[in-house]
């Protein structure tokens, strides 16, 4: 039991850890990064409620399905030279 609530704690604040970093990091690539962190604590959570099928699903569309759009996204989207340039004139 004692162990059990250790490993809520610890999951909790790497939950609560992530998601501020989410919010409070400015690199795109990182706060992706750290939404997966997020998402997959959140998985653990579910496991831990003994609620396999929805950790599995947690883990097969957030996970796997949200990050790698936003890494598409985010990879599509990246700045070329000529448009860096161009803002640092503005």
């Amino acid at each position: 039991m004692v162990y059990e609530t250790i490993a809520f704690v610890l999951f909790a604040l790497v939950t609560l850890g992530c998601s501020l970093g989410v919010v409070l990091v400015r690199d795109v690539w990182h706060s992706a990064l750290l939404l997966g962190g997020a998402l997959l604590s959140v998985a653990v959570h579910y496991v831990m409620l003994q609620a396999e099928f929805l950790a599995a699903m947690q883990i097969l569309v957030y996970v796997g399905g949200v990050l790698i759009l936003i890494t598409f996204a985010v990879m599509l989207t990246k700045p070329t030279a000529e448009s860096t340039s161009e803002v640092s004139e503005a």
